[in-house]
């Protein structure tokens, strides 16, 4: 057996003792696999092809501005507005407090009265932005005179882009952060309880061969999950990749790098297993609702969105965004990377600062 071929053997020999070590493990294997998806298959159900949720408008009694619209006018009310009517103005005033409706309207002589909720401070805005620019254009009608300007709206993104477009990369990126920062963390304490690593420094296998073993085996399972994840958003909900989605490869790679290192912290500082997994999860946990993994950040306060700034699984989330579905170039994914890596040097130099051998 040449040199070569003897320095393989101990890491391909521990990368298959690890990974068939992680494919026994049932919890490992549906935290990792089936637990992430199953938050794919309930966006992809709830949302589906849905571009945008129409504003929900109870009509109550006879409203001639709605009646009037002319046909081309009337298509597009019927666009924006999913209209049902009621005769009680009290009834319908109580669906829309309780949510069940955006907006209530009534006419009053010329005047077009619209009863909002504002439980939803941005559909309220929508909602009543939407219906100033219908009665501006139904003045206009009435008056004869055309207007100055005339507004010509287009959509950035590609016709085929679906809303579970836009969720895939974060529930993916979530996905591959628990999964590295969680494994890593058990793996750590529990061979460090198990005294598992103070044998490996006796055993005739460098240190590098184990770690690398380990990190190949993990990135191993985040490329399977990138793989699982657009194979079944393309097969179940229509998933159409653009741009240089490709650069999602890197993106994945280097970002599992990264939570390894959060969670290779987070069992140098816990003390048994079960506590390396609970901080490993209460750092990626709310770093994914921070992060846009689950909503998106656009409405949320400014220093909400600064914080996440902070944080490496936003620059994971808005890299394969920018990749798989803005489509924009190879050029807009080095920045995050950057990111990723130098947050993954930082981190893992303060986990080997931090760890100890023996458990007190």
């Amino acid at each position: 057996m040449s040199s070569r071929s003897q320095a393989r053997s101990p890491f391909w020999a521990l990368s298959l003792a690890i990974l068939r070590g992680f494919l026994r493990d049932k919890a490992s294997v549906f935290f990792a696999l089936i637990f992430p998806l199953m938050f794919l298959v309930l966006f992809g159900g709830l949302l589906g092809s849905q571009d945008q949720s129409k504003v929900d408008m109870i009509q109550v009694g006879a409203v001639p501005f709605v009646d009037d619209l002319p046909d081309d006018v009337a298509e597009a009310f019927k666009q924006t507005f999913d209209v049902t009517e009621e005769k009680s103005l009290a009834a319908a005033l109580d669906e829309v407090r309780k949510g069940d409706a955006d907006v209530a309207i009534e006419q009053r002589g010329d005047q077009l009265i619209a009863h909002y909720t504002q439980t939803d401070q941005v559909k309220a805005a929508v909602t009543q932005g939407t219906l100033r620019s219908f009665v501006d254009g139904m003045n206009v009608v009435a008056t004869g005179q055309p207007p100055a300007y005339q507004l010509v709206t287009e959509r950035v993104e590609d016709d085929s882009l679906t809303t579970i477009q836009f969720v895939t990369p974060g529930l993916l990126g979530w996905a591959v952060a628990m999964s590295a920062a969680f494994g890593a963390a058990a793996t750590l304490q529990g061979w460090r309880q198990s005294k598992l690593l103070r044998r490996l420094q006796l055993a005739p296998v460098k240190t590098g061969t184990v770690v690398g073993a380990r990190v190949a085996v993990t990135l191993t399972v985040a490329l399977a999950q990138l793989a699982i994840f657009l194979g079944l958003g393309a097969a179940a909900f229509g998933l159409t990749l653009t741009g240089s989605w490709w650069m999602s490869i890197p993106l994945i790679v280097v970002g599992t790098l990264c939570f390894m290192a959060i969670g290779l912290l987070a069992g140098a500082l816990a003390k048994t297993t079960e506590g390396a997994v609970n901080l490993a999860n209460f750092l990626v946990l709310p770093m994914a609702f921070l992060s846009g993994s689950f909503f998106p950040l656009d409405v949320a306060p400014t220093w909400i969105q600064r914080l996440s700034d902070l944080l490496p699984l936003k620059h994971l989330n808005t890299g394969m965004l920018d990749v798989m579905v803005r489509g924009q170039g190879p050029g807009s994914a080095v920045v995050p990377l950057l990111i990723l890596a130098g947050f993954a040097v930082v981190v893992t130099a303060l986990a080997a600062r931090l760890f100890r051998w023996e458990t007190t």
